[in-house]
């Protein structure tokens, strides 16, 4: 797979291992354009193969502040919220286990790119809040995934003032995972989350969140089900995996 390259520099993507590592840089604030919302929604659906972790992360002095806005006309309208859905979709059920490296301000859509990720680790002095409000506007892309991440009295708070929260009353509330105890050790804290991660099978990871997801969408007698279903799948799978492996090993070999 040949990575995209989309306008320039805005988005970049570069390969370390089995580590996908994309970078924003669109200026000061850093929006996301439509190009760039589908070139990373891409990646997300069909890595290259190998790849098992996506390190999102922004040059200059904001993570995301929000998305290319100014589209007319009702068809217009809805793809750029479709594309928009797609990606929020492709973060949370990509074939990539997604890690985001957040410092400075995260706002509105960006605070979506970087909550919906696997791992979120901010900086101290980072910053979250939804400014759609102050245009008139209820951000119902955000309000399609922030209250089952928060709670409904959170995302009703967040999204109809404005608010801004700090890092540390974001990882509080959900918003994160995590906070690196001071800026200058925020990539470093990053690295140490995604060695963790590279040191088991993307398989189950996904497995893990897939299950996660269909868990907070059904009633327990239904989670119960499925919870015995995808064990006992996954076991039959590492048996059979087991006896793959032995069959073709130099032990498990036999005279014709």
């Amino acid at each position: 797979m040949t990575l995209p390259a989309v306008e320039g520099l805005a988005l970049s993507f570069e390969r370390g291992g089995r580590v996908l590592r994309a970078t924003i840089d669109r200026g000061e604030d850093n929006l996301m354009s439509m190009a760039m919302c589908e070139a990373l929604t891409g990646v997300l659906l069909a890595p290259p193969d190998g790849c098992h972790v996506l390190h999102l992360r922004a040059e200059g002095p904001n993570f995301c502040l929000g998305r290319d806005r100014g589209g007319r006309g009702v068809d217009v309208l809805r793809a750029q919220a479709t594309t928009l859905v797609a990606l929020n979709r492709a973060l949370t059920q990509g074939q990539l286990v997604t890690v985001a490296e957040v410092a400075g301000g995260a706002a509105g859509f960006g605070v979506g790119l970087a909550a919906l990720c696997d791992v979120s680790v901010a900086a101290p002095s980072a910053r979250f809040w939804f400014p759609e409000i102050e245009a008139g506007l209820a951000p119902t892309v955000v309000l399609a995934w922030l209250p089952r991440m928060v709670g409904r009295a959170q995302a009703f708070r967040l999204t109809a003032t404005g608010d801004e929260v700090g890092a540390a009353q974001a990882e509080r509330i959900g918003l994160v995972t995590s906070v690196a105890e001071d800026d200058g050790v925020l990539s470093e804290r990053v690295r140490e989350k995604i060695d963790s991660l590279l040191r088991h099978s993307l398989r189950p990871q996904l497995e893990i969140r897939a299950f996660l997801a269909a868990a907070a969408a059904a009633d327990q007698p239904t989670v119960d089900r499925l919870a015995v279903d995808r064990l006992v799948l996954g076991s039959l799978r590492l048996a059979a995996d087991a006896i793959g492996a032995e069959a073709v090993s130099p032990q498990g070999s036999h005279p014709g």
